[in-house]
């Protein structure tokens, strides 16, 4: 039995290795045989062989090594890249996604693992013609190379490597030669490529085989230490390394007509390898919680500064003060930084699931999709990404059932038989936006309008004065669906609905704008991270409040004869809009009275095109605050995010503004010179 850490280094290892497979497999089917992507499978594959068969998961190193059979046969031209190669190669990949599984929680069901090697072995005794072999001289021998290999060692001489026929001789008396020839292939891993062997890898690893076989091998090492370093292998007795050129003529005519491989291909890398160290996630947030109590901490010690500046005025030791209290701030802010982006993963991490998603949806709905991904490199806080993954998922697979037409109703519509889906993520100021956008059928507004009415949530007359923005607000109403059919992806009215929440659990927000016949656009934007964040302080009733900057749109200052009662609700013309108007104090204590001719009104944005005024006391800026839970012993109160410790050791709590004023939103116009008030929610 292998130590926790070890099991732990392999299973990383090996999600790794499974999410290179899957996306290379994407890419062979979109461009058929992509030499660079056939590469970096089989390297995959051919490394998850020997890992576990290191580590006794003798199933799963018996299935790769079938997968690596097939790759090569595609590798050597033998076998053509074909629809169904490539969903056994899928279905190969599944099984090794469930013996992973199977490691992780061993109580499940062991998965059958014949019927999938059974259909791998088939392609090997119906491949198709091989490519034409070409005698090329090598020293005083002569071997074969098909026309690929032609071509890789011509590209490979480009950059600077050289091909070697290497031929090795195992001692007379060996007894466990396919074990050496294993050792073989190891030793030569880190220095180099092999692109052929004979007799093939499968028999090598068996042991059929005389006393001697041959590889292809690039490489940029010298072949004395090659040499050297294969004799050093126990019971190896001979090797030869002759080297194989390709003229450049005689390379030409296959490459003419070959793609440009620059482009796939791995340029091959001159930088010095990435040193990294592993740590656990809670170690990080441990971490993270110190560095948000030293944040608290040099805020109050500015306070006490300024406290200090007023009362005694400027001298030498409170200049040294300032001078420490600044240089404290400058490393805090560094550290913050830094422990941030430890925090930080590239939402790529999350986008490699979701090819292979689509992909499998298309076909199970009879559709061509393009997806494309944008911005992979993107960084986001573990813990959003963590929250975010399901919510993508509803809408992704919303776009590929609902957004996006069959092939022929697009060809009748003018438009190409394959639908675009867009998954985008960049940055916009201190937030993350992520866009998931398909050039589909669009969002019939009418059709959304009338199922709203049907189901009760407006009233018709209030819903034919609502704009397309408030109309889709209503798809993010439990049970609302406007599918004609219920499918086993959807239709049922579930998920759009926990969309939103799990979206504003995270203080982020959602938003859709569509155009019928020519697509959906869901944005979605998020806060960097969920432990610091810039928030605008204010001050109501002597108490502190703070509101999150992602929720804010903008601060008013506003007469209080401008503002007006209409059905019971006060309301503010705002730039020829009228914005409802909410008080804090009112919410928080029940006080309605203004003491003051000018109100100061924080306007936010409550999702699905709703804005609203929230009148405070005062003003006291902005500040970047670290995010307490108010615990479990007072849970969750409505319109409370949580909690901050101040500058002054007080403690001020954290709003959300939708939960605030939800009874209250309201959507506002000017109608006929009068004020109408429509309710929404």
């Amino acid at each position: 039995m292998f130590d926790e850490e070890t099991l732990s280094v392999f299973l990383d290892e090996l999600e790794e290795k499974i999410q290179a497979i899957s996306d290379n497999l994407l890419v062979l089917e979109r461009e058929g045989g992509n030499e660079a992507s056939l590469q970096e499978i089989f390297r995959a594959a051919h490394t998850v062989k020997g890992s576990s068969a290191i580590m006794g998961f003798d199933d799963m190193s018996n299935l790769t090594h079938e997968m690596e059979n097939l790759l090569d046969l595609l590798r050597r031209g033998e076998l053509q890249v074909t629809p169904e190669v490539v969903d056994v190669l899928f279905e190969a990949l599944d099984l090794l996604k469930a013996l992973r599984d199977r490691i992780l929680d061993p109580s499940r069901e062991a998965p059958e693992t014949a019927p999938v090697v059974e259909r791998l072995r088939s392609f090997r005794a119906a491949r198709v013609a091989a490519s034409p072999t070409k005698a090329v001289e090598v020293g005083n021998k002569r071997s074969q190379l098909t026309e690929a290999e032609e071509a890789t060692i011509y590209e490979a001489q480009i950059r600077g490597f050289q091909a070697y026929l290497v031929k090795v001789t195992v001692a007379e008396d060996c007894q466990m030669k396919g074990v050496r020839a294993f050792l073989v292939f190891r030793t030569l891993e880190p220095l180099g490529e092999v692109i052929r062997s004979i007799p093939p890898a499968e028999e090598l690893e068996e042991g059929n085989f005389d006393s001697t076989f041959e590889f292809l091998l690039l490489t940029k090492e010298d072949p004395g230490r090659l040499r050297h370093l294969l004799l050093t292998v126990s019971e190896i007795a001979d090797v030869e390394l002759v080297p194989v050129g390709v003229e450049a003529q005689s390379a030409a005519a296959n490459q003419a007509s070959r793609k440009a491989e620059e482009k796939n291909a791995a340029p091959a890398s001159t930088l010095a390898p990435t040193k990294t160290v592993r740590v656990d996630v809670q170690k990080l947030d441990e971490l993270m919680n110190l560095v948000g109590e030293l944040v608290i901490n040099r805020t109050r010690l500015d306070r006490i500064v300024e406290i200090f500046e007023r009362r005694y005025g400027t001298d030498d030791l409170i200049e040294v003060l300032e001078e420490v209290s600044n240089h404290l701030g400058q490393l805090t802010n560094e550290l913050q930084e830094q422990i941030m982006k430890a925090r930080m993963l590239p939402v790529g991490q999350l986008f490699n699931r979701f090819p292979r998603m689509v992909r499998d949806l298309a076909h199970k709905l009879g559709k061509e999709i393009n997806f494309v991904v944008e911005g992979k490199e993107t960084e986001l806080d573990r813990n959003v990404i963590e929250v975010i993954g399901d919510p993508l998922i509803h809408l992704l697979r919303n776009a590929v059932d609902h957004g996006i037409e069959p092939p022929e109703e697009r060809e009748a519509l003018g438009k190409s038989r394959a639908g675009t889906v867009r998954l985008k993520a960049y940055h916009q100021e201190n937030h993350i936006v992520i866009e998931i956008e398909d050039d589909g059928r669009g969002i019939d507004a009418e059709k959304v309008r009338q199922k709203a009415v049907t189901m009760g949530l407006v009233e018709p007359e209030a819903a034919a004065r609502l704009g397309e923005e408030e109309v889709y607000n209503f798809l993010f109403y439990p049970g609302f669906s406007t599918a004609t059919q219920v499918t086993d992806l959807s239709g049922r009215g579930v998920g759009m609905d926990v969309v939103r929440k799990q979206i504003e659990q995270i203080s982020g927000t959602v938003e859709v704008t569509s155009r019928p016949g020519q697509g959906t656009k869901f944005s979605i934007k998020l806060p960097l991270t969920l432990a610091i964040i810039r928030a605008l302080m204010v001050s109501v009733d002597e108490q502190t409040y703070a509101f999150p900057l992602i929720a804010v749109l903008e601060t008013l200052k506003v007469a209080r004869e401008e503002v007006r009662r209409v059905n019971g609700m006060e309301v503010v013309p705002v730039r020829g809009q009228v914005l409802p108007l909410f008080s804090l104090a009112g919410i928080f204590n029940g006080k309605y009275e203004y003491v003051s001719d000018q109100l100061y009104v924080v306007v936010v944005n409550l999702g699905g095109g709703k804005k609203a005024g929230l009148v405070i006391d005062e003003l006291l800026g902005e500040q970047e605050i670290v995010i307490k839970s108010l615990g479990e012993y007072l849970g969750r109160i409505p319109g409370i995010a949580g909690a901050t410790i101040l500058g002054d050791g007080k403690v001020a709590l954290i709003l959300d503004v939708k939960g605030l004023v939800q009874n209250g939103a309201c959507r506002s116009e000017v109608r006929n010179s009068e004020v109408e008030l429509i309710a929404v929610g």
